[in-house]
This record gives C-alpha cells, sequence and structure tokens, in this order.
C-alpha cells in the first residue's frame, strides 16, 4: 500500500484544493477550482499505467472519501447564502467524481496497449465530460430541484447568452461549457507530466 501512498497523497491535495477553490470565481464563468481539479485525472492515469487499475481504482475510492469529508465540513459552514456546500452540489461532486474517475480507468485500461498518449487523452476527455454533465446537471439544473427543494438555484437557471455571446440558456449551461473547455485543454496539457513521469519510472524500474 505505501507505493500507493504517493498517488493518494496527490489525489488527496487535488481535491482539498479544489474544494476550496471553486468557492472562488476566476472571471465570469469559471472558479478556480476548473484549473486544479482535472489534475485528478492525471494522478488516476499514473496510477493505471504504472500499478494497473486496481491500485487506480483504489486512488479513486481514496478521493472520493477526502471529497465527501471535504463535503461535510463545507456543509457545516455557513457563507452569505448558506451553507458553503448544499446538499445538491455535495450529491454532484461525489457522483460526478466517482464516476467519471472510474469511467476513466475503464477506458484506459481498454486503450492502455496503444500509443502511449491515446490512452491518458481518450480517458480524460471521456472521464471530464462525463463529469462536468453530472455535477452542474445535479447540483443547477431546474430538473433536480426535488433533490433539495429549501435549496433555491433560480440564480442558475436564469436565461442568458452562452458564454456571453450564443443563444439564450441557463446560466449554469454557461458554468459547465466554459468548465468543459477548461478540463480539454487541460487534458492536452497534462501529457506532458504524464509522459515524463512515467519515462522516468520505466527508467528506473
Amino acid at each position: 500500500m505505501s507505493r500507493l501512498l504517493p498517488g493518494i497523497l496527490a489525489m488527496a491535495a487535488i481535491v482539498v484544493a479544489s474544494n476550496i477553490l471553486v468557492q472562488h470565481l476566476f472571471g465570469n464563468w469559471l472558479t478556480w477550482g476548473a484549473f486544479t481539479y482535472p489534475f485528478a485525472f492525471l494522478v488516476t492515469d499514473l496510477t493505471n499505467r504504472i500499478h494497473g487499475p486496481r491500485d487506480a481504482r483504489r486512488i479513486v475510492w481514496a478521493g472520493f472519501a477526502v471529497g465527501i469529508l471535504c463535503s461535510l465540513v463545507g456543509s457545516q459552514i455557513q457563507g452569505e447564502f448558506g451553507p458553503l456546500v448544499t446538499f445538491r452540489v455535495a450529491l454532484g461532486s461525489g457522483l460526478a467524481f466517482l464516476a467519471a474517475q472510474l469511467m476513466d480507468v475503464a477506458v484506459f485500461d481498454r486503450m492502455r496497449d496503444g500509443a502511449w498518449w491515446r490512452a491518458p487523452l481518450a480517458s480524460t476527455l471521456i472521464g471530464s465530460s462525463l463529469d462536468t454533465a453530472i455535477f452542474f446537471s445535479v447540483a443547477f439544473a431546474g430538473g433536480f430541484a426535488f433533490l433539495e427543494p429549501a435549496n433555491d438555484v433560480s440564480w442558475a437557471n436564469e436565461a442568458i447568452p452562452l458564454l456571453g455571446a450564443g443563444p439564450a440558456v441557463p446560466l449554469w449551461i454557461s458554468l459547465a461549457a466554459a468548465d468543459w473547455m477548461v478540463k480539454l485543454s487541460l487534458a492536452l496539457v497534462a501529457l506532458i507530466p504524464f509522459r515524463a513521469l512515467t519515462a522516468r519510472y520505466a527508467h528506473h524500474a
């Protein structure tokens, strides 16, 4: 288990940082958490490449546990508009993380024998897309209001131009679109440390 400690610590650090940074806006459509959370996929993919899918799933479950803890703490802290973490945000975050990361592990494992960049890129793109779709819809879409009737998310469903310039859509869709584009961009950037770290491990193995 000690061989997984660096991955567990890295995943925990990313999850904690993302839970804190998601509360701070970067521009109109993003939070700072959008720039840290995607690196969770890098940790999962590195573990998958070096130790295999079973250990990658262990890293995912460790990250999920840390996320649940963060949500529990956040739900007890009162902000200007109520708890920092509402039930819908906590549920969306947990479901999105688990589904996306486990999907990432499965896709990576299926494609692991191809060119070095195919498995991490494809698994991260698919996982990131699933993560964005689940989190933003569960946390903010009007159709899921029954999950937490007392939580007023009408602000997220206000119709405005998509990313300030497109057709009128609920605000949460613009937030999701911006988040998704950052994740796709960082999936490409993450190929650099993925290649460097896997090559280094292979050299020392």
